[in-house]
């Protein structure tokens, strides 16, 4: 096994990062781009989204949450270009696609590898609790602060290439090879000028046949990653301009996290892993709000225990998305 596929926990979480966050950042249930996921606004039926992603590692946390630099010289990068496709189906139903592709460009002791390939897509289904918008500008009553509330259902298609493929190391990997179900409850209450959000996010992956490894055959086992936590809260403000155009600034703190693989039935303690970071958004939209334009910087802090076993990052997003009807 080379020294690169030997680094799992700096380089392979290269895909997970991208199922992570969210690639591509839809407009709320008023349209006005302070959601955080693929959703819908309440009055569109279909959306496209377009988003590119640059995320680029800075050193690494250990299993104990102390966090280490990378080799002098290191320069690990990744670029993701994500198609999205949100279509409602029924007045409070919706559903959505996000399909990434992934250009991984490295220099790690030494070593140079540039590749790329499509990575993993991620299929989702949407309720929305609500009949109407929830959004309003004057507290009239306690109604007036019911929130919007959705719950979701995703599934993960292994459709990237993973370490369980024909690759040589994990510069290859685009993709984390399992299947994953996650089960999400998102909350979100717009009195203007503020907004906030809360998403919790529960996943469970399904087990995989292994034979390979780095395009070595391997003695045949059953592996199934850890299950995983993910929960952010965010919180907003929006300008009106005099054409009532939108601008929303939003700031918001993750918390990423995921149990200890099985392989042959054992617990692996080498794996699980957990990464905290916080993020700041800017987001236009027209005064119809069918189109919004948005910018997201998320950062991961070089410091001790704010991850366990997975690198530190920067992600720089600038993200479209059009609502065609």
């Amino acid at each position: 096994m080379s020294l690169l596929s030997s680094l799992s926990a700096p380089l392979v979480g290269a895909s997970f990062i991208l199922l992570a966050v969210s690639p591509v950042h839809a407009a709320s249930c008023c349209g006005g781009g302070g959601g955080s996921a693929l959703l819908l606004p309440k009055v569109a039926n279909e959306m496209v989204g377009l988003s590119f992603d640059i995320e680029h590692y800075d050193g690494l946390w250990h299993q104990d949450g102390t966090w280490v630099e990378d080799p002098e010289g290191s320069d690990l990068n990744q670029y993701r270009l994500n198609f999205g496709y949100a279509r409602r189906f029924a007045p409070n139903w919706q559903g959505s696609a996000n399909v990434p592709y992934v250009w991984n460009r490295n220099e790690y002791a030494g070593l140079s590898r540039n590749t790329d390939g499509l990575g993993d897509t991620t299929l989702s289904l949407w309720y929305e609790t609500f009949d109407a918008i929830t959004c309003v500008y004057d507290v009239q009553s306690w109604q007036d602060l019911i929130p919007a509330a959705y719950f979701g259902a995703g599934l993960t298609l292994p459709t990237g290439v993973s370490p369980y493929d024909d690759v040589e190391d994990n510069f290859d990997i685009t993709g984390r090879g399992f299947y994953r179900l996650d089960f999400s409850a998102l909350v979100e209450k717009t009195v203007y000028p503020w907004n906030y959000g809360l998403q919790l996010t529960w996943g469970t992956h399904l087990a995989r046949p292994v034979n390979q490894e780095y395009g070595r055959d391997v003695e045949p086992y059953t592996k199934r990653l850890g299950d995983r936590f993910n929960g952010s809260v965010s919180l907003g403000y929006t300008w009106f301009t005099d054409n009532l155009d939108m601008w929303t600034a939003t700031l918001a703190y993750a918390d990423l996290q995921e149990g200890k693989a099985t392989v042959a039935g054992e617990t692996d303690p080498t794996t699980g892993l957990r990464k905290r970071s916080v993020a700041a958004t800017v987001a236009w939209s027209t005064g119809d709000r069918a189109l919004v334009v948005k910018g997201t910087f998320s950062h991961s802090p070089r410091e001790d225990d704010w991850g366990e076993n997975f690198p530190s990052t920067d992600v720089f997003t600038f993200g479209v998305n059009r609502v065609l009807r």
